[in-house]
C-alpha cells in the first residue's frame, strides 16, 4: 500500500467531514434564529407624527413665514429679541397662535375636496385635537394658562370690508373637551336687554386669567362693537362701539384693538382702552393695521403690517408712545411663547 497516497486520501475524507459539520452547524444556528424571532415580542410601530425640527419654548416667538401660497406658511421660531436666525418647526398654517405649550394651527388643505380646520398641538407639536370647520381662517388665539383656544373663520367674504360679511367665531376647552362651533349661539346682552338679529357675526376672541371671561367683535347693522364674553353662562354683553379684534393685556387691566377710521385706503387705526377708566389712545403706529395684535411683553404689542403681496410684524409701545419697529419680514400672525 501507498502510504502517501493513503495520506493524501485521508486529508480528503477529513476535508469533506469538515465541510459537512461546518455546513450542518450553520443550519442549526439560522433554523434557531428563526424560532426566537418567531416568538420574540416586537414593538408595536409608534402612531406619533415625526419629530419636528423645534417644539414651543419658552421664550420663542413664533409666527407664520409670509410665502407665494394663500392657503398656509410654515411656522418659524424666532428668539424674543428679535436677533438670529428664525428655526423651522416643520408645521405649516394659515394662522397660528401658542401660549403655554399649547398651539393653535388654522389649515386650509386644497385638492378634490377643501378642507378647513383648526388643530391643537402640544408643546411638541403633536396634534392632541382636531376640528373640522369651513371658509377661510382669520384669527387665532390661546389663552394665558393654555387651556382655551378660540379661532375666527370667514364663512363669506374674505375681508372685514367687505359687502355680506360672514364669520364663525369657536372655542374649545381643550381641558374638558367643551366646543362651542359658534358665538352666535350664546345670548347677546345689549343697551340692557337681549338682542337678537339674523346678521349677528362675532370674530377676533382673546381670553381672560380666569379662562372663562373672554372679549370679542360682534357686528350687526352695519356697526361693530367690543363684547365681554362669559363661557360658563354662554353670554356675552357690550361694552363699547368701533371696536375689532381685542386683544387683552397680561395684567387683564387693557385691551388693544383695532378702530375704524373714516379713510378708506388706511380703514383701522389701533387704539388702547384702559378698561379701569374707560380712558382710550391711538397708538403711535400711523399705518393701517388689518390685524388682531398679541402682546409681546406687558407693555408691548405686536402684529402684521402688509407690504404689497407679503407681511412684516412689527411691534409698538401699547401706552401710545414710541414709535413702531420692525420686528421680522415676511411674517405674519405672530404669538410669544
Amino acid at each position: 500500500m501507498n502510504v502517501s497516497a493513503l495520506s493524501g486520501r485521508t486529508r480528503v475524507a477529513i476535508l469533506v467531514i469538515a465541510v459537512l459539520l461546518f455546513g450542518a452547524a450553520a443550519v442549526v444556528y439560522v433554523l434557531r434564529a428563526r424560532s426566537a424571532a418567531a416568538v420574540a415580542p416586537r414593538a408595536a410601530p409608534s402612531s406619533s407624527p415625526a419629530p419636528r425640527e423645534t417644539a414651543l419654548e419658552r421664550g420663542d416667538l413664533l409666527m407664520v413665514r409670509a410665502g407665494p401660497s394663500p392657503d398656509s406658511g410654515l411656522v418659524l421660531a424666532v428668539p424674543a429679541s428679535g436677533e438670529g436666525q428664525p428655526r423651522s418647526t416643520g408645521l405649516r398654517c394659515k394662522r397660528f397662535y401658542a401660549a403655554a405649550g399649547t398651539g393653535l394651527c388654522l389649515r386650509v388643505t386644497n385638492g378634490l375636496v377643501t378642507r378647513s380646520e383648526a388643530i391643537v398641538v402640544d408643546d411638541h407639536l403633536r396634534e392632541v385635537r382636531r376640528v373640522a370647520l369651513s371658509g377661510i381662517p382669520s384669527r387665532a388665539r390661546v389663552s394665558a394658562s393654555g387651556r382655551m383656544v378660540a379661532w375666527t373663520f370667514f364663512a363669506a367674504g374674505d375681508s372685514y370690508l367687505s359687502v355680506g360679511l360672514s364669520t364663525r367665531a369657536g372655542i374649545l376647552d381643550t381641558r374638558t373637551g367643551t366646543l362651542v362651533k359658534s358665538l352666535e349661539d350664546f345670548t347677546l346682552e345689549k343697551d340692557g336687554r337681549n338682542y337678537r338679529a339674523p346678521d349677528l357675526n362675532y370674530w377676533g376672541v382673546t381670553f381672560a386669567s380666569d379662562d372663562n371671561r373672554f372679549y370679542a367683535t360682534v357686528s350687526t347693522e352695519g356697526r361693530t362693537y367690543l363684547v365681554e364674553g362669559d363661557f360658563a353662562k354662554r353670554r356675552v354683553r357690550v361694552l363699547r362701539e368701533n371696536a375689532e379684534c381685542p386683544s387683552l393685556s397680561p395684567d387683564g387691566t387693557r385691551v388693544v384693538y383695532k378702530k375704524r377710521t373714516s379713510s378708506f385706503t388706511d380703514p383701522w387705526r389701533l387704539h388702547m382702552l384702559d378698561l379701569r377708566t374707560g380712558r382710550e389712545r391711538a397708538l403711535a403706529e400711523p399705518a393701517n393695521v388689518d390685524d388682531q395684535v398679541a402682546w409681546l411683553d406687558a407693555q408691548t404689542v405686536m402684529y402684521s403690517r402688509l407690504r404689497g403681496d407679503s407681511s412684516d410684524v412689527w411691534r409698538v409701545p401699547a401706552d401710545g408712545s414710541g414709535r413702531p419697529e420692525l420686528l421680522l419680514r415676511d411674517a405674519y400672525s405672530p404669538a410669544a411663547t
